[in-house]
């Protein structure tokens, strides 16, 4: 394959993913119109914004944190270890940047009590401890494996003299 072809076909392929990035675009909009009141829509924009600060100022700087430390204790880590703890770090933080609204209001209370009928909290700490238990889980058995590739001799012993 030449590079002419392989430059067409990123270009087509470009291309490919604007149109369809724009008709969900489009789709959704004609959701939003269709489906939510218009004096609903200010607070969805509300929520919106505030969804975008909360990565840009909350999540990435704390997963950007946690993953240059990690990198820096990475000349004693191996590279599998830093990627299943930034992968938890990013999903323990963006479960609990989804499920931190719900205890907020919960805790301001509703008039309608069977809109928020769990108890949040407790629901995000269960899942967060069971996500660290994979975690270590993962971490315990790669040590395992790692140590055991480790013993294993990379030349078989020879017979002959």
């Amino acid at each position: 394959m030449s590079a002419t072809d392989t430059g067409h076909r990123v270009r087509t392929t470009q291309v490919v993913l604007v149109v369809l990035g724009v008709l969900v675009m489009a789709f959704g909009a004609w959701v939003l119109l269709t489906s939510v009141r218009p004096n609903r829509i200010g607070g969805l924009v509300v929520w919106l914004l505030a969804a975008v600060v909360l990565h840009d100022a909350v999540l990435s700087p704390f997963v950007l944190a946690v993953g240059a430390g990690l990198r820096r204790a990475g000349r004693a880590l191996r590279v599998w270890v830093l990627v299943v703890v930034q992968a938890a770090v990013v999903l323990g933080s963006v479960l609990a940047l989804v499920v931190v609204p719900e205890i907020v209001a919960k805790s301001e209370g509703t008039k309608n009590p069977t809109v928020l009928p769990f108890d949040y909290t407790a629901r995000l700490l269960v899942v967060e401890g069971v996500l660290v238990a994979v975690v270590v889980a993962a971490l315990v058995v790669g040590a395992v494996t790692a140590r055991r590739r480790a013993d294993r001799p990379v030349v078989a012993a020879t017979t002959s003299p």
